[in-house]
């Protein structure tokens, strides 16, 4: 692994845990020698996560949409901001920018691109391991969500075991490395 996707808000939350989650990510980025690659963005989460990489000498790739740049959201001193047409490129390249994918807390656009990033998995158009980085349970409705849909036929338990919930970044650093992608899903009717 060299560079980590990592979904998050452009809001802080209403709760430091949030903020210094952000912070102990990204610390753990740069101890283990792994570049951030975002959505660009300089505030919330986003923006805390960016800061922390950059004041500890880390890489930060960032990938934004022309309209948010155009907002103003865009965080100036990254080692590299790639301004793109629309969202769904942005989510591309920043799949194939990364060799794996970590969400932390935030809003609808976290979860769309996590989970879309796990559906991809599944399609086989997407080898990175996704993880939901489980800060004071935050996620754990969602993973209540995956269990239910795995009970009901929706999932296979071998493609559920390809998501991982944990807000333990040593547990989270071993599922990455041992990481196998799901088996391409065959279609029979």
């Amino acid at each position: 692994m060299k560079r980590i996707a990592v979904y998050c808000g452009a809001s802080i939350g209403n709760d430091d845990i949030y903020k210094k989650a952000a912070v102990k990510l990204a610390d753990w980025l740069v101890e283990n020698n792994l570049d951030l690659v975002y959505g660009g963005g300089g505030v919330g989460l986003m923006g805390t996560l960016a800061q922390e990489v950059l004041s500890k000498n880390g890489e930060v790739y960032g990938i934004m949409p022309q309209e948010l740049v155009d907002r103003g959201a865009a965080f100036e001193g990254l080692t590299d901001l790639k301004v793109v047409s629309n969202m769904s490129i942005r989510k591309q390249q920043m799949l194939e920018l990364s060799d794996g994918c970590i969400a932390l807390p935030g809003g609808p656009g976290t979860l769309e691109e996590i989970i879309e990033a796990f559906s991809w998995a599944r399609l086989g158009d997407n080898d990175n391991p996704c993880v939901l980085y489980n800060v004071d349970g935050y996620f754990d409705p969602l993973k209540l969500m995956f269990d239910s849909m795995t009970d009901k036929g929706f999932l296979t338990e071998a493609d559920r075991e390809k998501l991982f919930f944990s807000d333990s970044l040593d547990d989270i650093y071993e599922f990455m490395d041992s990481y196998v992608p799901p088996m391409i899903r065959k279609y029979s009717k």
